[in-house]
C-alpha cells in the first residue's frame, strides 16, 4: 500500500467514525432534542407576548402626588393578593408607566405579574400569562422530571453540540464546484421529497449551525455548573456565588426607600428604560441592587449595568471588578440563549435558528430511515438473484 492509499484509508476512517458520532448518538437522543428545541423556541418570544397581555395596565395617568414607597406597594400587593411571593419589580423610566411586580405563588407553583400604580398602589392588572412560560422553561431545562430530566437534557445537549460540529464535516464538500456550490447552499423547493427533505437537513443545517452551537452551548453553561464556573474564570470572573457575602440587614435601622435612588439613576443616565431589582430577600439584604438596562426580559436584561447602594445611607456599595464581571457574563450567557441581542433581529434569528433545530432530527431520521430501506431492498434483491 504506497502512501496515497494509507492517506486515503486514513481519510476514510475518520470519515466513518464522523459519520456514526453524527448519526447514531443522534437517533437515540432525538425525541429529547426535538421536545427541548420546541420549548426553547417557544419561549423566545415571551417578552413581547407577556408585555403584549398586559394591554393598558401599563400605563397609568401620572399626577402631583407622591409616589408610595416600594415598601408600601409590596405590603398593599401581599394584603390584595395574598400568597404571592415578589421575585422582582420593574420600575420604568416613564412617569406613565405602571410598577410591575413578578410574583411567585409557592402554594400551586405559580408565576405572575402584577401591575400597580405607583401613586395610588391600585392594581391594574393581575397577568398569569408569564405561567405557561416558566412551565416551558421547566420542561426545556429538565421536562419536570427533576434532577433525573436536568442530566437527560444535559446529555442530549452535549449530543446536539457534538452534532453541529460532525455535521459541519459531512456538509463540507471534498471538491468546490459549481455543482457542490449549489447543493450546499439551495434548496430543491421542486425536487421529490427524498431530495427535498435531504435539503433542508443539509443546507438549513448549514445555515443555522453557528447559532445551533451557541444555543446548546449557553444552555450547557447555564445548566452544568462547572462550566458555568469554568467560563467565569477564563473571562476574569469570581465563580463563587459572591452575593451571599453583601451585608446583611441591620435589624436596629429602617432602610431608606428605593425609588429616589431609581429616579436619580435615571437622571444620570436618561437613555435607560427600565430599572430590575429582585426584591425576594429584600428584607434580610443592606444593599439595593438596581440592574439598570435598556429592556427588561425573564432572565436577561439588554445593555444592562447593576449598581449597589447602602440601605441605609442610599451611597454606592462598591463590589470587586470581579464580581462586576460575574454579573456581566451571566447575563452575555442567558440573553445569547434566549435571543436578546441586537433587538428583534436576535430574537428573530433565535427564533428561526430554534424551528430550524427542531426539524433536524426529524430529517436527519427520515434520510437514515430511507436509506435503511434502500440498503434492506438491495440486500434482498441481492440474496434473491443468488
Amino acid at each position: 500500500m504506497n502512501a496515497y492509499q494509507k492517506k486515503e484509508k486514513k481519510k476514510s476512517t475518520l470519515l466513518r467514525l464522523v459519520n456514526w458520532l453524527h448519526l447514531w448518538p443522534s437517533v437515540v437522543s432525538g425525541l429529547i432534542v426535538v421536545f427541548v428545541c420546541l420549548t426553547g423556541t417557544i419561549i423566545v418570544y415571551s417578552d413581547e407576548i407577556i408585555e403584549a397581555s398586559a394591554g393598558s395596565a401599563k400605563y397609568i395617568t401620572p399626577n402631583a402626588e407622591k409616589k408610595l414607597t416600594l415598601e408600601q406597594l409590596l405590603e398593599i400587593q401581599k394584603k390584595k393578593i395574598p400568597g404571592i411571593l415578589p421575585s422582582y419589580v420593574l420600575y420604568y423610566n416613564a412617569p406613565d408607566r405602571s410598577v410591575i411586580i413578578n410574583g411567585f405563588d409557592p402554594k400551586n407553583i405559580r408565576l405572575s405579574m402584577i401591575y400597580m400604580n405607583p401613586y395610588t398602589g391600585e392594581i391594574l392588572k393581575y397577568d398569569k400569562t408569564i405561567h405557561f412560560f416558566f412551565i416551558m422553561a421547566h420542561l426545556h431545562a429538565h421536562m419536570k422530571l427533576g434532577s433525573i430530566g436536568g442530566w437527560i437534557v444535559i446529555l442530549s445537549t452535549i449530543i446536539f453540540v457534538i452534532s453541529t460540529l460532525t455535521g459541519l464535516i459531512l456538509w463540507w464538500p471534498r471538491r468546490w464546484t459549481k455543482t457542490t456550490r449549489k447543493a450546499s447552499f439551495t434548496v430543491r423547493w421542486k425536487a421529490k421529497f427524498k431530495r427535498f427533505n435531504y435539503d433542508i437537513h443539509n443546507v438549513f443545517g448549514f445555515y443555522s449551525l453557528i447559532l445551533c452551537f451557541i444555543l446548546g452551548m449557553t444552555g450547557l453553561i447555564i445548566f452544568f455548573q462547572p462550566m458555568m464556573n469554568l467560563t467565569m474564570k477564563s473571562l476574569g470572573a469570581t465563580a463563587v456565588d459572591w452575593h451571599r457575602d453583601l451585608p446583611k440587614t441591620d435589624k436596629t435601622k429602617h432602610f431608606i426607600d428605593a425609588f429616589p435612588l431609581m429616579d436619580q439613576l435615571f437622571k444620570v443616565q436618561p437613555q435607560k428604560k427600565v430599572i430590575k431589582y429582585w426584591v425576594y430577600d429584600y428584607k434580610k439584604s443592606g444593599v439595593f441592587a438596581f440592574n439598570l438596562a435598556d429592556r427588561a426580559g425573564l432572565k436577561s436584561d439588554e445593555n444592562n449595568y447593576t449598581y449597589y447602594f447602602d440601605k441605609y445611607s442610599g451611597s454606592p456599595y462598591l463590589i470587586k471588578k470581579e464580581e462586576h464581571i460575574h454579573n456581566k457574563v451571566e447575563n452575555w450567557v442567558w440573553q445569547l440563549h434566549m435571543g436578546q441581542w441586537f433587538g428583534q433581529i436576535g430574537k428573530l434569528s433565535t427564533f428561526i435558528a430554534g424551528l430550524i433545530s427542531t426539524t433536524l432530527p426529524i430529517t436527519g431520521f427520515l434520510i437514515w430511515w430511507g436509506k435503511r430501506r434502500k440498503n434492506k431492498a438491495k440486500n434482498t434483491t441481492g440474496n434473491f438473484i443468488r
